[in-house]
């Protein structure tokens, strides 16, 4: 099901992201940039994707993601905003958003994400986040604001797919640059050597940050002490591992 709502209070964006999504044969079910009206059309049309502004009239974005999990609505919710602040990203992927992107953002870009949502649920993935109380998704997502990695840089999202391919497929590891890296790359329409600085780069945020100690917490170990900080391959595959570990329980 390609059936997709629109909240956007900008009336030229709106009206540019129903247009291209309704190209591509997508089932823009409704569009609005009232957050009130927006929780009526979720419950009314449960739409699969949600593609949402932190700006709403009469109730922002975090009131609709809040009210929409009280009330145990599946949509999955893509967020975009003018707001850098690591706080409020945090928030908003806290709450349940799948990505988080800065405005000004492109309709196509928005539509990429939205692919990629609908395109997951294999039946291997679906066997694996249903051993989860939440999914893959938000579990990897938790584990990167614990330790400080911001959703709006692009290692994020390289990273949180990699994480991803390694529980899947643990093998990949021992192959992240004639393997993982390209596969990465050809998703998201780059380069794999990109692919591996904008990783690398998303790890040495979080080390400089001085988050090792929450790096520690969440591996119920002594991991990594002071300004050491691990490779590509070593820190996917540590979280990867906990995920994993996880499922078993």
């Amino acid at each position: 099901m390609k059936r997709i709502l629109i909240l956007e209070s900008n009336e030229a964006f709106a009206n540019e992201l129903s247009a291209h999504f309704s190209h591509e044969g997508y089932d823009v079910c409704a569009v609005t940039g009232d957050g009130a009206e927006g929780l009526k059309l979720l419950e009314k049309h449960s739409p699969k994707v949600v593609v949402m502004s932190l700006l709403l009239k009469t109730c922002d974005g975090f009131t609709v993601m809040e009210e929409a999990r009280a009330h145990g609505r599946k949509a999955d919710f893509i967020v975009t905003g003018n707001f850098s602040d690591d706080k409020i990203i945090s928030r908003t992927i806290a709450l349940g958003a799948r990505y988080y992107l800065m405005k000004p953002v492109s309709a196509a870009l928005v539509e990429e994400r939205v692919a990629e949502i609908l395109q997951e649920g294999t039946p291997k993935a679906e066997k694996f986040e249903r051993r989860r109380a939440g999914s893959l998704d938000e579990r990897i997502s938790g584990i990167f604001i614990s330790i400080g990695i911001p959703p709006h840089i692009k290692g994020y999202g390289y990273l949180r797919e990699g994480i991803k391919m390694a529980v899947n497929d643990p093998r990949i590891i021992n192959n992240v640059t004639k393997g993982l890296y390209p596969i990465i790359g050809e998703k998201f329409g780059t380069s794999a050597s990109k692919v591996e600085r904008a990783i690398r780069h998303a790890i040495e945020v979080a080390w400089n940050r001085g988050r090792v100690d929450a790096v520690n917490a969440i591996f119920g170990a002594r991991v990594y002490i002071g300004s050491e900080k691990p490779t590509n391959s070593e820190f996917i595959a540590l979280v990867a591992d906990k995920l994993i570990l996880e499922s078993m329980v």
